[in-house]
């Protein structure tokens, strides 16, 4: 058969696959077109440049710490173990041990002949001869071969870029990290051909809880390994998910992210590479690991299943003192107000709450006619008047003086509460440690992503994850089905601490329309709170029906171009480097895509 027929039927079955795996049926045609347009004739579209790899090797890096690379070898066919031994002696950087605790049973004597072989040819390479206790003990036996500063963890049927060991150690020196982690591809054969890439975001506490995003490379000081015990035996199957989370407990440090295509994670049967399903104790031992964590940094906090496999919901404890303040902007459109408002009142449950409705400048005696039926048919409901033209910022500071909660919403008037839930689930992330602001899931009424979070720097400024991608996917790397850490989210539905509400003074009301949120979000980090956002929290947003869009009239258009460049000026840098996004991602669409180029991967 052609070969390049065979690859593209290959991934065109793979990403049928994960296309059924998100609520979507392709056609097998289109799946196949798909894969030919976005993969056939990009070799080695993760690799530097040759030129790159060999200023590399020309470098001095005697200065560079010792990276031990741990390995466990079990029954290991001869062609995995020949490609990952290749890919540790062709590294760029020569700060490497390889170290084999080796588990293979009777019938395969033949991997110790061929590591003992290789060790003798080069010192680099150590090698024990173990009973197999399983996946952690046997690592942990691989660890106890290592003398090198930081140890990295590979398993016996992967291969690391050429690369990988440079960035690590180099990284490691300059940083002094106790922890780092790269991004990683997919790959059958050859890494040359990698199915996909998995771009991932700087450190993000709540979305780690949920999936295991780091990974592939992972490396992180010996001395802090051994000092949490190494890795627990009680979670086989997630070990490397409890570990990397012990691993942050114990340092108090953050890790540091490495956006470079440091490994190569092999899909074959047997691995988790290719699902869960393989390997069905996995989902135990990951929810033991989460639970154990979550006693450390959210006690009373429960652990389930999530909307997918390999993905899990941490249930903080809901606080039962909190009172949540709704704040709605209204200016007429009292169609869309009493949708908003039933919505809220028949479906919520799980917490207190009560709304403030801003008026605006309505001009329908109709209007205020129902603002009378309004404050009695719903408790704790209450019209107050704003004087003033139209700017969103100035109307929830306004409001926000009439609220009594510890938590203010704030929520526009043209959305629809989709699932009962909704308000506990935003409340009780948001009061969890550190969690400044959370967002929600809003659709549009046709069933696509209206807002799954904000990314910034998208079109040059910002725009929401997953926009348009249809309702009961897991998004990119279950970026649209678990709890996400974000630089900001939608003041369409915004839950927030009165206290750093009111600690930043509110909305700037310099952003009369456009960017308020991204603003207010950006400056919530820079105050050291985090901002999350939950596919828990489930609303149709009917978006801009009471205002139109800004590019109807000049003087809309003027005002948006000034709110951009304020925007530009205050927070330039993030704008450059969502923390939360890759760099090898496009800026170009909000969909996840690669960036064609790859020039950020070409370069390093």
């Amino acid at each position: 058969m052609n070969q390049n027929l065979k690859r593209t039927k290959e991934l065109a079955n793979y990403f049928f696959e994960q296309l059924k795996q998100d609520g979507i049926t392709p056609t097998v045609k289109k799946t196949v077109g798909f894969v030919k347009r976005r993969f056939l004739g990009k070799k080695a579209r993760f690799l530097p440049t040759e030129q790159v790899l060999e200023q590399q090797r020309n470098e001095d890096t005697s200065h560079f710490p010792t990276i031990s690379i741990c390995v466990p070898l079990y029954n290991t066919p001869k062609q995995f173990f020949d490609e990952l031994l290749q890919s540790v002696q062709n590294q760029t950087c020569p700060n490497w041990q390889l170290c084999f605790a080796d588990a293979s049973d009777d019938a395969h004597t033949e991997v110790s002949q061929w590591v003992q072989q290789a060790a003798s040819a080069d010192s680099r390479i150590r090698y024990k001869k173990i009973d197999n206790r399983g996946i952690s003990a046997n690592t942990n036996e691989a660890a106890k071969l290592a003398s090198g500063e930081y140890l990295a963890l590979a398993d016996h049927g992967d291969v690391l870029a050429p690369h990988a060991v440079y960035w690590a150690a180099k990284t490691a020196y300059e940083t002094k990290a106790e922890f780092l982690y790269s991004d990683e591809a997919l790959f059958e054969k050859d890494i040359r051909l990698p199915i996909t890439g998995h771009f991932k975001p700087d450190y993000a506490p709540e979305y780690l809880e949920c999936c295991n995003y780091i990974c592939h490379l992972a490396v992180f000081r010996a001395e802090l390994f051994w000092q949490v015990g190494g890795e627990r035996p009680e979670c086989d199957g997630a070990q490397d998910h409890d570990l990397f989370l012990r691993l942050i407990q114990a340092s108090g440090k953050e890790p540091v992210h490495i956006p470079k295509v440091l490994y190569y994670w092999r899909v074959h049967s047997g691995s988790t590479s290719g699902g869960t399903e393989a390997k069905p104790y996995v989902t135990a031992a990951a929810k033991k690991a989460i639970a154990d964590h979550l006693q450390q940094v959210c006690p009373n906090a429960d652990v389930t299943d999530g909307l997918f496999p390999s993905t899990y919901k941490v249930c903080p404890p809901v606080p039962q003192d909190a009172l949540v303040s709704i704040l709605i902007p209204n200016k007429d459109h009292i169609q869309d107000l009493e949708k908003a408002l039933s919505s809220v009142y028949e479906k919520t449950v799980g917490c207190r709450f009560e709304v403030i409705v801003i008026e605006n400048n309505s001009t329908d005696p109709e209007t205020f006619a129902y603002y009378k039926t309004m404050e009695k048919k719903y408790p704790n409901c209450r019209m107050v008047q704003y004087q003033g033209g139209f700017n969103f910022s100035a109307i929830n500071n306004f409001g926000r003086t009439f609220a009594n909660g510890n938590y203010l919403l704030l929520l526009n008037n043209d959305v629809e509460v989709i699932n009962p839930e909704w308000l506990s689930e935003m409340l009780a992330l948001c009061a969890r440690d550190g969690v400044g602001a959370v967002g929600a899931m809003l659709y549009y009424s046709d069933d696509t992503i209206q807002h799954a979070g904000v990314i910034v720097g998208l079109g040059g400024y910002a725009g929401h994850s997953h926009k348009y991608a249809r309702r009961g996917g897991s998004g990119y790397m279950f970026r649209a089905a678990t709890v996400q850490n974000l630089s900001a989210v939608t003041a369409a539905c915004l839950l927030v601490r009165s206290e750093v509400y009111d600690a930043l003074h509110g909305l700037d009301e310099t952003f009369e329309v456009a960017f308020n949120d991204v603003d207010f979000c950006l400056r919530i980090r820079e105050a050291g709170w985090r901002i999350c956002w939950t596919p828990y929290a489930q609303l149709y947003h009917y978006e801009s029906k009471s205002r139109g869009l800004d590019e109807q009239d000049e003087a809309k258009k003027r005002r948006f171009a000034s709110e951009q460049a304020r925007l530009k000026q205050r927070h330039a840098a993030v704008l450059l480097r969502d923390p939360y996004y890759s760099p090898n991602l496009t800026l170009d669409r909000e969909d996840f895509s690669e960036n064609p180029d790859h020039r950020f991967l070409k370069n390093g």
